[in-house]
């Protein structure tokens, strides 16, 4: 019994192994999303394509990034599957007339409406993965992607992103918000990883020193929602507060993720001096423990509340696995640069709720959401639509913190 909970604790062999067999469970789930033009099927439980629902661009960015990352693992037929969804993002997906990526494509192919910079930020992060694997066509996608990204989403002035355009890119919502530049932040990393652009890590400097600033003032939990003035609105979707995208309230995930990528971002910006990095390590210290300590165990369950109030009262209770996938990252690498054993401990907490609550042993990868007594849901996330997070939160723990999960992955590979 012993050695059996040894897998649950961070940098055991037994815990390395775990994830190492849950990985491979996810990379098999997931085989059967490339449509036949390339878009990606949403999956359902067991893993079924769902072909009546739209095949949607960053669904299919996030697959062709984890199947990359499951050819430089080795596991067979990754860099096949990595193609066919690159096929899709070069494709059906692609707007040869106005440029940049639909939000995605209707069961029978139709376009649907407008430009998403959370889309394009994600067709990026793709690119850099494919480029890293040697998936052909990668170097193409990455390169338009980057240069539609700088003229449309980028905003040099405020240094954060614009959020959303109609299909021509000719008028601009005036909604701002942070999901969109938190994966930004990840998508500039992978790209000065990768191609060696130190512009893009600083770009990320400057949306994090606003992100930062906006949760020290909050207490430490993360105003998610501006005008186009970058005006918090704290009462944005009162009315429709389990939003797949744009939630009421305070996301502790959000929070959770935030601080792994501000760690990631420091580390990486301050090799030569260290000490400046002081400030964001105390701030994704905070964001973590703020958002840890709201969401857990919150109404009395195990597992990690999906939204809260701004005095951290739970608003939405289920329990998304992405926000536990986070949960598992952060903790991670916030131990491995701190060594506090307080996040050990988080980690351990997390890993168990996985194995116990959120893996599904019957249908394989994980429940994408359980509700506030831990049993599957649908309400938010019905399916499993894809394996982004999950798989994510197999390699982070044990790769370099300071540098994004691909180009850490790739450097293993090729130092072998």
């Amino acid at each position: 019994m012993r050695n059996r909970n040894r897998r649950y604790h961070i940098d055991t062999e037994e815990n390395r192994a775990y994830f190492k067999e849950l990985a491979e469970e996810l990379l098999k789930f997931g085989e059967r999303f490339p449509s036949p033009g390339g878009g990606s099927y949403y999956l359902g439980d067991d893993g079924t394509p769902w072909t009546g629902r739209p095949r949607e661009t960053w669904i299919t960015a996030r697959m062709v990034h984890v199947y990359s990352i499951g050819a430089m693992l080795g596991h067979e037929g990754s860099a096949a599957l990595a193609e066919a969804g690159l096929k899709g993002l070069l494709g059906e997906l692609h707007d040869p007339a106005h440029g940049g990526w639909y939000a995605g494509v209707a069961a029978d192919g139709t376009p649907l409406p407008s430009k998403q910079c959370y889309a394009h930020a994600f067709v990026i992060l793709a690119g850099c993965s494919a480029h890293l694997a040697g998936i052909p066509g990668a170097d193409t996608l990455l390169k338009n992607a980057l240069e539609i990204f700088d003229r449309y989403f980028w905003d040099e002035k405020e240094g954060l992103t614009k959020d959303t355009w109609n299909t021509e890119f000719t008028a601009l919502d005036d909604y701002r918000g942070l999901n969109a530049n938190m994966h930004t932040v990840e998508a500039f990393l992978a790209v000065a990883d990768t191609l060696g652009k130190e512009e893009y890590r600083e770009r990320a400097g400057r949306i994090i020193g606003r992100v930062a600033g906006w949760a020290s003032d909050n207490g430490w939990r993360i105003p998610e929602h501006y005008t186009k003035d970058w005006t918090p609105v704290l009462s944005f979707n009162e009315e429709r507060k389990e939003d797949q995208f744009k939630p009421y309230g305070a996301t502790p995930g959000h929070g959770i993720e935030w601080a792994r990528l501000i760690t990631g971002w420091a580390l990486s910006s301050f090799r030569e001096s260290p000490e400046n990095a002081s400030y964001y390590l105390y701030a994704a210290d905070q964001l973590f423990r703020r958002a840890y300590e709201d969401g857990w165990k919150s109404d009395g369950a195990p597992g990690i509340v999906y939204t809260t109030d701004w005095d951290g009262k739970p608003v939405v209770r289920e329990r998304m696995h992405w926000v536990l996938a986070e949960a598992i990252n952060t903790s991670a690498v916030l131990y491995h640069v701190t060594g506090d054993p307080y996040f050990a401990d988080r980690f351990a907490d997390c890993v168990l709720y996985l194995e116990y609550r959120m893996r599904d042993r019957e249908n394989g990868s994980w429940f994408h959401q359980l509700d506030k007594d831990n049993q599957p849901s649908g309400t938010v996330w019905p399916g499993k639509p894809d394996l982004y997070h999950a798989f994510q939160a197999m390699l982070i723990p044990y790769t370099d913190p300071s540098v994004s999960v691909a180009a850490a992955v790739h450097s293993l590979t090729i130092s072998k």
